[in-house]
């Protein structure tokens, strides 16, 4: 099957890219070819015809070799202090992985008798650990760190002989619970920083307080819609209680004592959370001067590096003295791809605006578009973007039409922050594909839930999102 797709990639990408510059006559040189480019590269994404990171060097080395970029600057974003805070945050992760903490917390919460009071409460245990998790590290690695253990406790509960088993929607609730925690903080999922990048770019800087002020509370509407309708199917399961206690007291009998490696990376991990939010709580307190110096000196990046450093310097108790609580074969294990795609694909993302691409799609959309219905617009942008990230990255869709989105705005002469907000975290809200995002990619991995059942369930959370979504960019645009 993943290989039609590749070879169907293979043979549309080029016929739409020539299609493209055949349609478009009337573009300056840069901009046509940016487009023919762009539409050859969203092909290639979605196809997955190669790793998505080199589509996004694929595109950047064509517009070299066109010279429509210099090579001194096209790769830039290589080298870009977003990278670096991507690179720190995996790192934070793979420790937690390394040293059982991630495995730690969730027993820590599953061990609570509220918990294992129902089957929805189980689920709910579980999708707290999600949901809290994927704030602060990648909701890929989060979805990553607890299948293991959520595969165990599912086969307690729904053992095959149940017949239709209530371990879909545990697997299903863990990875969009993962995906709508993410969006809550600027480190939580790609599209956000990607947001907040381009917005940088337009003289709005969002610091990480501004950020979950803002994102925090769609995220909580979402996640209780979420919850509610996760009830409604684990109403029907069937649950012995005694079974997940039992479970649960044998992972704690075999449950070592906490290690120094555990307790480095806590420590670490609670340090890098501090000083990501002082910035924002000095600027909510007025304090003008140590805001600028926590800006300055300690940028999200700068924190996320000086983590990452820490746990390489620190061992991990006095049995490994000649090694830190990570070590170089950690540096191997991080999600390279996301990193390498985030640098090509801004990079492409640049040559959209810089060559009047982006200025030029967004004012031949306000022909089309009455300014005055923002309701519609925030509405029809948000579905948009959220119904094509089912069928790709949606790191890629952010990196591909974040600047068009600016353009029509700037064309409509409207305020770029809240709906930009919208479409960023519309990004992380497509639930009924596998490739839509990486949590789902995870559970489907598992070969426990059926493509269908993906499908009907995402297709009700899609609709919800898009409207709590524009309900809240609509509301943060009239306050």
């Amino acid at each position: 099957m993943s290989l039609t797709r590749r070879n169907i990639g293979m043979v549309v990408a080029p016929l739409l890219a020539l299609l493209v510059w055949l349609l478009t006559p009337v573009l300056n040189y840069e901009a046509r070819m940016v487009a023919t480019i762009m539409s050859f590269c969203v092909v290639f994404w979605m196809a997955e015809v190669i790793p998505l990171s080199m589509t996004a060097f694929l595109g950047v080395l064509v517009a070299v070799m066109l010279g429509i970029a210099e090579i001194e600057n096209a790769f830039q974003n290589l080298g870009h202090p977003v990278i670096l805070l991507f690179i720190g945050s995996f790192l934070l992760a793979r420790s937690m992985t390394r040293h059982g903490l991630d495995k730690r917390i969730a027993l820590f919460i599953l061990s609570r008798p509220f918990f294992q009071q129902s089957l929805f409460r189980l689920f709910l245990g579980f999708s707290v650990v999600s949901y809290v998790l994927s704030m602060w590290v990648s909701n890929s690695v989060t979805v990553a760190m607890l299948l293991p253990l959520m595969l165990g406790v599912t086969q307690l509960i729904c053992p095959p002989e149940q017949g239709k088993s209530s371990s879909v929607y545990f697997l299903l609730g863990i990875a969009y619970s993962a995906s709508i925690g993410g969006i809550s903080t600027i480190i939580g999922s790609p599209p956000n920083l990607i947001g907040v990048n381009y917005l940088a770019q337009e003289g709005i800087r969002i610091d990480f307080l501004q950020w979950m002020y803002l994102a925090l509370p769609i995220s909580l509407s979402m996640y209780g819609a979420m919850l509610l309708y996760m009830r409604y199917f684990l109403s029907k399961g069937v649950y012995d209680r005694h079974l997940v206690q039992a479970y649960v007291a044998e992972r704690q009998r075999q449950k070592e004592k906490l290690r120094k490696g555990e307790m480095v990376t806590m420590g670490v991990f609670t340090l890098a959370v501090i000083l990501w939010l002082a910035p924002g709580v000095f600027n909510l307190l007025e304090m003008e001067e140590a805001y600028a110096f926590m800006s300055t000196y300690f940028a999200e990046s700068t924190v996320a590096v000086l983590a990452a450093l820490l746990l390489f310097l620190i061992p991990p108790g006095r049995e490994n003295k000649g090694q830190g609580t990570l070590t170089a074969e950690d540096l191997v294990k991080i999600d390279w791809d996301t990193i390498l795609l985030f640098g090509g694909g801004m990079a492409l993302g640049q040559l959209v605006v810089s060559s009047g691409l982006a200025d030029i799609i967004g004012r031949s959309i306000t022909t089309f578009v009455d300014p005055e219905q923002q309701a519609l617009l925030v509405l029809v942008l948000v579905f948009l973007v959220l119904m094509l990230t089912e069928v790709s990255s949606n790191t890629a869709i952010a990196i591909t039409f974040v600047p068009i989105i600016i353009g029509v705005l700037h064309g409509l002469e409207l305020p770029l922050l809240y709906p930009v907000l919208g479409v960023v975290v519309a990004c992380s809200m497509a639930f009924m594909l596998p490739v839509a995002t990486p949590p789902n990619a995870i559970v489907y991995g598992s070969k426990q839930v059926p493509i269908g059942q993906m499908v009907r369930a995402g297709f009700v959370l899609n609709l919800l999102g898009t409207l709590l979504i524009t309900a809240w960019v609509l509301l943060y645009m009239m306050g």
